[in-house]
């Protein structure tokens, strides 16, 4: 039997990293793309895919 495990710091952080895109692609349109990263990793995280 699988332990299931919890991913609500992954959503937290996810939710994190979105605002910092978001504001990078407000304000510094060309550097938006530094925060990609964490923004796609926690997500994948936060579904449990990694």
């Amino acid at each position: 039997m699988e332990a299931t495990k919890s991913t609500g710091k992954y959503w937290l952080w996810f939710f994190v990293w979105l605002c910092i895109l978001v504001t990078l692609l407000v304000v510094y349109r060309e550097f938006f793309w530094l925060a990609l990263p964490g923004t796609v990793t926690y997500f994948a995280k936060a579904l449990d895919l990694i």
